[in-house]
């Protein structure tokens, strides 16, 4: 097939790029390297199935492709914070973009959903049929209610132009090329420690997450994206979770 990965220089989507490669896809990476960088996807340039567009998704594109993974989206809030706007536009106009070029070419386009819509949950843990406690104007409302915009359309979009459409919550991911800066626990324990830095947790600790490698977020997102019938939402990440003590104990 041939894919069309945005925000494919990315943490995940460099992964979901390799794993696609690796199978025999023809990939197409699009990214305007906000957040991502180009050595995550170096060692692919040299493949004769894989090419780079440097592109922004709040501008409309014109791509043939058969799916579409939809991953343009600062994920921390470190990076999310920096241009609250344009965040929240990379979720909006930028899912309008990307559906009405899956509407066009009639391909198979899955949205990198997150844990977020949830906000503030007061159910542990989140079942998918689960609407949430969220603040649409706090600080990370850009994001979080960003990411439940682009689920909206997802659903209108197939409702109303038949596009097949899969939707997806990732939880915390972690693994090689995450961005030392990225400001998330396990990012800032490892920097703490490879500097023989004292490791800060907040509070006694006890407070839990659930922690999914990369490899099987990767594996996840495939999976889905190739199911027969079913769209989702689906939460992907670990059932187990850690406290945050323990992860620093680790």
């Amino acid at each position: 097939m041939r894919i069309l990965v945005t925000g494919g220089a990315g943490f995940i989507g460099s992964h979901l790029c390799e794993h696609l490669l690796s199978q025999g896809n023809e990939v197409i990476c699009l990214d305007n390297f906000f957040t991502g960088v180009k050595k995550n996807i170096l060692s692919f340039l040299d493949n004769p199935n894989f090419e780079l567009l440097r592109h922004d998704i709040t501008f409309p594109t014109h791509v043939e492709c058969d799916q579409i993974y939809n991953l343009a989206c600062p994920a921390s809030p470190v990076h999310y914070q920096f241009d609250p706007i344009k965040t929240i536009q990379t979720s909006t106009s930028g899912m309008v973009n990307m559906l009405e070029l899956a509407s066009q070419v009639k391909a198979r386009i899955l949205q990198a959903s997150t844990s977020e819509v949830y906000g503030n949950p007061l159910q542990h843990p989140q079942k998918e049929s689960y609407f949430g406690n969220v603040n649409c104007i706090g600080p990370r409302a850009c994001y979080d209610e960003g990411k439940r915009v682009a689920e909206s359309l997802m659903f209108s979009y197939h409702w109303q132009n038949k596009v097949e459409i899969k939707i997806a919550r990732i939880f915390n991911t972690y693994g090689p090329r995450m961005s030392k800066f990225d400001g998330r626990v396990v990012s800032n324990f490892i920097v703490q420690a490879l500097s023989d830095n004292p490791i800060t947790v907040n509070g006694n600790g006890s407070q839990t997450r659930s922690f999914c490698y990369i490899s099987d977020m990767v594996n996840g997102l495939v999976k889905l994206m190739n199911s027969a019938e079913f769209i989702g939402p689906v939460n992907l990440g670990n059932p187990t979770e850690f406290t945050v003590l323990d992860l620093a104990k680790k």
